[in-house]
Parts: structure tokens; sequence; C-alpha cells
């Protein structure tokens, strides 16, 4: 039976369309012998940069620099200017020690009760000349501040700022002032007594 050429005709494009279906779902399929492409790694994120404190807000406290020391001036109603550390406690001077060249003779137990003005970097000064102020090692090998030459000390007992329960203990301790002298203890010349009239010699009477 000899088939119409309408039939053949269909027949083929019927086998084309199979054909390019089949292709179609072959290229869609994920097959076991597929390898997909790997994913991009992701970039990190750069960190946040720190949130600037609203108008009005205070800026966080820095921490002190290590290493440095105060002197400072104050005025106290007894005994005028004296020089205080950097917190406002009053400082000493002990007459049995020495200035030139500097030297302490208060040490061991007497450094507990007079713990010096150690000098562990610089020394900032206000109100205070900083040509008298420099610093010595002590025995210990510690460095130790000195005004004018004269060793620097703190008083235990002076518990709060402004304190000044050191001045004049056993007639040898006294507040510093700006100058290195000793604070409540006057520094002029005292007046020599003058001396008495001696009284002019009577001559002798004649007789007559």
């Amino acid at each position: 039976m000899r088939s119409n050429p309408r039939t053949r005709r269909a027949a083929l494009l019927a086998a084309s369309g199979l054909a390019v279906t089949a292709l179609v779902a072959g290229c869609g399929s994920s097959g076991s012998g597929s390898s997909a492409k790997p994913s991009t790694p992701s970039t990190p994120s750069a960190p946040a940069a720190p949130s600037t404190p609203a108008p009005g807000t205070p800026a966080p406290s820095q921490p002190p620099a290590a290493g440095g020391t105060t002197l400072q001036t104050a005025t106290d109603p007894k005994l005028g200017t004296i020089i205080t550390d950097g917190s406002g406690f009053t400082l000493y001077r002990f007459d049995k020690d020495e200035s030139s060249p500097p030297d302490s003779y208060c040490n061991t137990g007497c450094s507990s009760l007079w713990p010096p003005e150690q000098s562990t970097g610089n020394v900032t000064v206000k109100g205070i000349d900083s040509k008298l102020v420099g610093s010595f090692t002590r025995d210990d090998g510690t460095k130790q501040v000195t005004v004018n030459g004269w060793p620097v000390y703190r008083y235990a007992p002076d518990t709060k700022p402004g304190d000044t329960k050191g001045q004049g203990f056993g007639g040898i301790w006294h507040a510093l002032t700006p100058t290195g002298d000793k604070a409540g203890v006057a520094t002029g010349t005292t007046p020599m007594p003058s001396a008495p009239a001696t009284p002019k010699p009577t001559a002798p009477s004649s007789g007559y």
C-alpha cells in the first residue's frame, strides 16, 4: 500500500518535534553527571564605623598619661602660698635633708609616714619656676622630686586635698613654698636687739 505524501510529511514533522522535546528536556535536567557552577563567595562586610555621639553628649574620658608628676600652687589661709601635688595634697620638706646636692635622710619607716614625691617622668609645674624643680636618686634607686634642691614629700595622715597636718611636725617638717622655703616660717633677717646705752662716766668731783 503506497503512503500518501501528506502522511509521510506529517510523520516526519512529528518525529522532529519529539527529537526537539527530548533535547530541551536533557539540557534542563540536573543529572548526576553534571556539576553546578560554584557560587561566588560573598565579600565580608566592612566593620561598622563608630557612631558619632549626638551633639551635647560628653566625649568618653581618656586615661591620664602615665609617668607624669604635677606640682602646683595653692593658697592656705594660715600658711599662704604652698605647693601641692596634682591632686591638691600638700607637699613638705624635711630640715634634716640636704639640698646641695640633694639627699634624703627619710628612709625605711620614715618614708612610710612621709612618702617621697616620686619622679617617674616629666614634671609639670603650675605657678612654680621650672628651673627650681629637679630630681635625684634615693638610696633605694627611685627618683624623688626636688624644689630648689630640697626633696619633696607627702604626709600620709593628710587624707584629703588641702590638709596640712604635717606642718611643723617635730619642728622639722614644713609645707613647701614655690621657692622651696618653709611655709609659715619667717625668712627675713631677724633684727638684732639694740645694745643698752652705756652711761657716760661722771667726772670726779674736784672736792672743792
